[in-house]
């Protein structure tokens, strides 16, 4: 057991070393812009991927405030059970999430979709749909980045086929992301 557990950690350490820092720089780069402009930064995934944008977008809109500064205004789309099993009834899953993001998404916001493989139908209707708004479109993804690698205006991905490792590697980025953000916030104050 221990040698899969170490096996485990070098993985992931292995994975986050091969992230190049340009991509994330991007990204922050991305959501900075959108908070300087007083847009919004949208944040979707299924599975670990929704987990992991409620996470992040706590970090986002809560980590980031400090009085007297304007607030990043980060949601969540992963969150609204009520809103997603409407859509996913009524039309159909690959809705989702761009149902909820016609109702908001405006030039100049950051849509961030998260999926492992790249291959949700629901991530990659969103995302094309963002694209199509005039919103800047962001992918967390793992394996070759799928579909939505090439739906997406700027993409992260995690070189891996391992799901577990790919969605730790996510969280980690979200959490390398938020702090920079954060750092930068600060800085501008």
């Amino acid at each position: 057991m221990l040698d899969m557990i170490r096996s485990y950690l070098d993985g992931i350490g292995g994975l986050v070393m091969r992230i190049p820092p340009e991509g994330i720089r991007r990204v922050t780069n991305t959501i900075l812009e959108a908070w300087r402009n007083g847009r919004r930064v949208m944040v979707f995934g299924n599975g670990g991927g929704s987990a992991t944008a409620a996470h992040f977008v706590c970090d986002l809109a809560k980590g980031t405030s400090a009085p007297g500064r304007r607030r990043l205004k980060a949601i969540s789309l992963a969150e609204n059970v009520p809103l997603l099993t409407a859509w996913a009834n009524d039309t159909d899953y690959t809705n989702t999430f761009g149902e909820q993001l016609r109702n908001l998404v405006e030039p100049g916001d950051v849509v961030i979709g998260l999926s492992g493989s790249g291959m949700s139908p629901n991530v990659v209707n969103a995302l094309k749909l963002a694209n199509e708004e005039g919103a800047l479109t962001v992918l967390f993804s793992g394996f070759d980045g799928g579909e939505a690698a090439r739906v997406a205006s700027e993409s992260i991905i995690v070189p891996s086929s391992d799901m577990q490792q790919i969605e730790d590697v996510h969280l980690i980025l979200a959490h390398i992301v938020f702090r920079c953000v954060r750092e930068q916030m600060s800085s501008e104050d």
